[in-house]
């Protein structure tokens, strides 16, 4: 039962694994799901060529399965789609961006990426070898080796990181300023009791709004007398996102949570408790706005950079890519489909290098 409202990501960002992946979501609710089992591509053979593009450059039905088949490891909504000719066109594209750009890294980016891809490995093969039956079961499962794994975050880590290479100190100064303009860098520090309509764990109806502003209520009541706040939220708080840390939330980014919770962050009195407590979707709050401000450039220029970096990554996508593809033998969609793209050419797992191993959406209370 959380304040957060689960963003959908849009843009070229990390591979999907929990512990150091967070994932774009195909936007093809409207397309045909595949039949379960099929395959990516069209009957073949491994060693079929089904593209190329400039400088002899060349992708084999092999390595398009291979490539498809990890992205539908870590992200299995795209199994619906496989079979989807828009679907595999799109996907054919961001192979070859990747194959592209990944070229392009110098030797000293690669050096640099390397190293952030052998800690990737190692936090990813712990991870598979937990799961039922171990790694090797993970692997067969979904048709994949380690090796394919490596190669797609090869291509990921090569290209974001020559990309970043070009991202000047200037353009991120400049970007922060018109985005702190913008407030998207505002903060807040906020602590808060919620007292939730639904089970946090199950989402069934717990109580009616009436009896949740009934013990809100209550709470603020102790409050008034003299009441520890910390000791209220791990009384009382239905968000297990905060109510052992003092229902504390510290300089959280506050266009992440829900529009009535960040507006109460934004607009209450510093200092002061919630008198009436604050209805979101969540249920009630009572809360406390401790500090607001803007996050300073040294915290968010990572994030900066790989925005800027992902820019340049769809620039290229839109213009220069068509004109390098000489070939292409996978089916085209027909008719067009009416609903957006299955997949743009950013939604692949693009690992950003400067993107935290914590870059997942949050599952705090407090955001979206």
């Amino acid at each position: 039962m959380s304040p957060n409202k689960h963003k959908v990501l849009n843009k070229w960002v990390i591979t999907a694994v929990a512990l150091l992946l967070a994932v774009s979501v195909l936007s093809a609710c409207g397309q045909k799901k595949n039949p379960a089992g099929a395959s990516p591509s069209p009957s073949g053979k491994p060693t079929d060529i089904i593209a190329t593009y400039k400088d002899n450059g060349k992708i084999t039905r092999g390595e398009f399965d291979a490539f498809i088949n990890v992205n539908k490891m870590f992200q299995p909504q795209y199994a619906q789609y496989v079979t989807d000719p828009a679907f595999q066109q799109d996907m054919l594209k961001q192979m070859i961006t990747f194959r592209i750009l990944s070229s392009r890294a110098d030797a000293t980016v690669k050096a640099a990426a390397d190293k952030q891809i052998t800690d990737q490995m190692k936090q990813l093969t712990d991870y598979l070898g937990k799961q039922e039956g171990g790694m090797d079961k993970q692997l067969k499962d979904n048709n994949v080796t380690i090796k394919d794994i490596e190669s797609l975050m090869q291509l990921s880590f090569y290209t974001m990181s020559s990309l970043e290479a070009k991202i000047t100190d200037q353009q991120i100064a400049d970007a922060y300023k018109t985005r702190s303009a913008n407030h998207e860098f505002d903060i807040a520090t906020v602590s808060h009791i919620l007292i939730g309509l639904t089970d946090p764990a199950t989402q069934k109806a717990i109580r009616t709004k009436d009896e949740a502003l009934t013990r809100a209520k209550e709470v603020l009541d102790k409050l008034n007398k003299g009441g520890d706040f910390a000791a209220l939220a791990k009384e009382y708080s239905d968000d297990p996102g905060s109510k052992d840390v003092g229902g504390t939330y510290k300089d959280a980014n506050v266009n992440q949570w829900d529009p009535d919770f960040k507006k109460a962050a934004l607009e209450l009195p510093l200092n002061k408790i919630s008198d009436p407590p604050v209805l979101t979707q969540f249920g009630y709050h009572v809360m406390k706005v401790e500090s607001r401000g803007t996050s300073p450039l040294e915290t968010v220029k990572t994030t900066i950079k790989s925005d800027l970096a992902q820019a340049l990554l769809t620039d290229f996508a839109s213009k220069e890519l068509p004109g390098l593809i000489q070939s292409n033998t996978l089916p085209t969609p027909t008719p067009a489909p009416s609903a957006p793209p299955a997949a743009s050419p950013g939604a692949s797992p693009a690992v950003s290098p400067s993107a935290s191993p914590a870059a997942s959406p949050s599952a705090s209370p407090a955001a979206k």
